[in-house]
C-alpha cells in the first residue's frame, strides 16, 4: 500500500455487548474495520466509563473521526439517562408548545439540542440518531407516538430543523429518521412488519414531505415498513424501488443512507441475508445493533468495503464530523441556557425536569 492510499472501511455500523470492549471485540473490530459503532443503554454506566469506552472504539480502528452513534432523542428514547445526565423532554412536548408559541417552541428545541450535544460530546459521541421526522397519525402504533413532533408537516420541519441546527452547533452530526416515513406503522417494527396501505399520492404529500424539506441533512436512517402502493413485496430498507424511486427520487435525498437495525423482527430471513439485501437495494451502510457475536460475524461476512457513491457519501459524513470546531460554553452560559429552557417549557413540561 502506498503512502497515499487510505484503507476503506467496511459498509456496516456495529454495536457492542457490554460496558467495555472484550478482547474478542477488540480483535474483531480491528480486523473488520466497520464504518462506525452504535451504543445503547446496556453500554452506559456513568461519565468516566462511557468516555473510556468511546475512546477505546476510536483507538481500536485508529480513527478519531469514526462515527460513534447513539439514539438520544429524549422522552422514551434516551441512552444517557438520569441521574448522570439530565432528563430530556420527548419531541411531542415541543410539538405541544407550538400551539402556545411557535417561536418559543423553536427556541426551546434549539437550546435543548445544543445542551444535548454538549452532553454527547463530553461522552465521546459525534453522532446521534435524531431528529425523528415521522408524522404522528391517529390510531397508529406508539412505536413513534410522542417521538414525533406532531401531525403537521410544517411543524415537524420547523422543530426538526431547529434540533439539527442545535446538534450541529454543538458538534454532533444528526441522522434523520425513519426515511421515507414511519408514522403510519400500525405495529411495532421491532416485533413485526408494519404494512402501510396509503396511496402513493398520500404518502408523497404527507409522509415523505418532511424528509423532502430536510434532504440536505448528511445522513438518514431507513424505515422497515411495507408500502403496498409502491412495493408490496419488500420493506423499505430492502426495497430497491423504495430507495431509488422514493428516497433518492421523490424525496431527492442524496446523502448517506443507513439501514435501521437489521436485527429487528420486521425483516425476515437470516442476518446475513438481511445485510446482503439492504446493501443490494441501495442502503450505503448496514446497521446492526445488538452486539451479538454470531450475528455480527454474519453481518461482516456479507459486507463489502465501501466503494463508489457509498464511499463518497460516507466520506462526506465523516468530513462533517471532522470539521466540527466547538467553543465550550462557559458555566454562566450553561446556566442561562438551562434557565431559559425551563422558562420556555414551563407551559407544557415541569421546569424541574430540565435537570442540571
Amino acid at each position: 500500500m502506498s503512502g497515499l492510499e487510505v484503507k476503506k472501511p467496511r459498509a456496516c455500523i456495529l454495536g457492542i455487548g457490554g460496558t467495555e470492549l472484550s478482547n474478542w471485540e477488540k480483535g474483531f473490530f480491528r480486523e473488520a474495520d466497520p464504518y462506525g459503532f452504535i451504543l445503547f443503554a446496556r453500554n452506559v454506566e456513568d461519565h468516566n466509563q462511557i468516555r473510556t469506552l468511546t475512546d477505546q472504539l476510536r483507538d481500536v480502528v485508529g480513527k478519531n473521526n469514526v462515527p460513534i452513534l447513539v439514539d438520544q432523542e429524549g422522552g422514551r428514547v434516551m441512552r444517557l439517562k438520569p441521574p448522570h445526565w439530565r432528563k430530556i423532554p420527548a419531541a411531542g412536548v415541543f410539538g405541544e408548545l407550538v400551539d402556545k408559541s411557535p417561536e418559543d417552541a423553536r427556541e426551546a428545541a434549539y437550546i435543548n439540542a445544543r445542551l444535548m450535544a454538549m452532553d454527547l460530546r463530553e461522552a465521546g459521541f459525534n453522532t446521534t440518531c435524531a431528529p425523528v421526522l415521522d408524522l404522528r397519525f391517529p390510531g397508529m402504533s406508539d412505536v413513534v407516538g410522542d417521538r414525533s413532533y406532531g401531525a403537521d408537516v410544517a411543524r415537524v420541519v420547523v422543530l426538526a430543523s431547529a434540533v439539527s441546527a442545535g446538534l450541529l452547533d454543538g458538534g454532533i452530526a444528526p441522522i434523520i429518521k425513519h426515511i421515507p416515513g414511519h408514522g403510519r406503522a400500525a405495529v411495532d417494527s421491532h416485533k413485526d412488519l408494519p404494512i402501510v396501505s396509503a396511496t402513493r399520492a398520500e404518502l408523497s404529500e404527507f409522509d415523505f414531505a418532511p424528509f423532502r424539506q430536510m434532504k440536505d441533512v448528511m445522513a438518514a436512517m431507513s424505515a422497515h415498513l411495507l408500502f403496498t402502493a409502491i412495493d408490496d413485496q419488500r420493506p423499505g430498507t430492502v426495497s430497491a424501488t423504495i430507495i431509488n424511486d422514493v428516497i433518492r427520487g421523490d424525496i431527492g435525498f442524496e446523502n448517506l443512507l443507513i439501514s435501521d437495525d437489521l436485527s429487528m423482527e420486521a425483516l425476515g430471513g437470516s442476518i446475513a441475508s438481511r445485510t446482503h439485501e439492504c446493501l443490494s437495494a441501495g442502503c450505503d451502510i448496514a446497521l446492526h445493533c445488538n452486539g451479538k457475536r454470531t450475528e455480527m460475524e454474519e453481518v461482516v461476512s456479507m459486507t463489502p468495503l465501501l466503494s463508489g457513491a457509498a464511499l463518497l457519501r460516507s466520506q462526506n459524513f465523516t468530513n462533517q464530523i471532522s470539521s466540527f470546531k466547538i467553543d465550550k460554553p462557559s458555566s454562566s452560559q450553561l446556566t442561562d441556557w438551562r434557565m431559559r429552557l425551563a422558562d420556555l417549557l414551563a407551559p407544557v413540561w415541569q421546569a424541574e425536569d430540565t435537570g442540571t
